[in-house]
């Protein structure tokens, strides 16, 4: 489990609660036309997002210095079990990153208490409580209406997350490919369940993507929460080779996976040539605990890595995709 970060947040509320129409309810965001008023001001936000009859405050983070009429990259960053969106987008240290790149960030909370935060409704993931939100679903409607309330890009949406927020964007791309260009998740990347025959294997049949996705990972090798070589919860299993390995045979790619090191504890391993230029590409640090590479923060959960940055490899992959 993750601890919970504790910060004092000051938010500031959007008047923009706008109710979908009933095809946008399905999770198609709106076309990238000319017209585009963002009214939001720069800073960390909270935007409502309506969804199956309940308003849900949904933190977001609008760039220093963009133009208001210019549509921007967007970022859904999914916080890990037992936090929230707030403390995701301080803990990923993601803001800073936005004002030097000029992309959204869009930083919903999980529905499923858990400790002083929230866990998220993951598909195939054990039993979840009666009447738990839908959150594939949900993280449709956040993107719809993030893209049509702050301006965003339906071209350039793209996601990470952090621990059981990783599991939950992979679990997303599964399902939703068609609203993603690429997917980056931190010490969480799956490819569907474990396979209930052999869970040191994927269930095939719980990741079936529209189209290929992009995927760019971090896991440390001393990640102690989700291990890098599997085990440990039912719910992990199957190790970040596997996972990675699986979504290379998804996307198509026809070389196999090269390895290089890339620092003193920090090795990329990667598979080209991928139907629709979807790579996937893996950062393994080798001292590397349940963290997230290059943050400011220490969560407790093992050593944090300096010599790469997550948050700037990410954003270089992200812009090299779109659909």
């Amino acid at each position: 489990m993750n601890k919970l970060f504790a910060y004092a947040v000051r938010t500031v509320t959007l008047s923009l609660l706008v109710v979908a129409p009933a095809a946008a309810s399905l999770g198609a965001p709106a076309a990238a036309g000319p017209a585009c008023r963002r009214t939001a001001g720069p800073g960390e936000q909270t935007l409502t997002v309506p969804f199956a009859g309940v308003d849900y405050p949904v933190t977001v983070y609008v760039p220093a210095g963009a133009r208001t009429t210019k549509r921007l990259p967007l970022v859904v960053n999914l916080h890990g079990t037992q936090s929230t969106g707030g403390n995701q987008l301080r803990y990923s240290d993601m803001a800073s990153a936005a004002d030097r790149d000029g992309f959204l960030v869009v930083a919903p909370s999980g529905n499923i208490p858990a400790a002083a935060g929230f866990a998220w409704n993951v598909p195939g993931v054990g039993t979840p409580p009666a009447g738990a939100r839908d959150d594939v679903a949900f993280l449709a409607e956040v993107v719809t209406t993030a893209v049509r309330s702050l301006c965003g890009d339906p071209a350039r949406v793209h996601g990470t997350g952090y621990s059981g927020g990783g599991r939950m964007i992979s679990a997303f791309a599964c399902a939703r490919a068609d609203l993603l260009a690429a997917i980056a998740p931190v010490a969480g990347l799956r490819a569907g369940r474990p396979d209930p025959l052999d869970p040191a294997r994927v269930d095939p049949a719980s990741c079936r993507p529209s189209r290929p996705v992009p995927v760019l990972t971090f896991h440390g090798e001393q990640d102690g929460t989700n291990p890098y070589q599997g085990g440990g919860s039912p719910y992990w299993q199957y190790s970040v080779a596997v996972a990675r390995q699986r979504w290379a045979e998804l996307n198509g790619c026809r070389d196999g996976a090269r390895t290089v090191a890339v620092s003193a504890h920090v090795t990329r391993t990667s598979y080209r040539k991928c139907r629709g230029r979807a790579d996937v590409t893996l950062y393994t640090v080798a001292d590397g605990g349940h963290t997230w590479p290059g943050t400011p923060v220490d969560n407790g959960n093992g050593t944090v890595t300096r010599e790469i940055d997550a948050n700037a490899l990410m954003w270089d992959f992200f812009q090299r995709h779109r659909h």
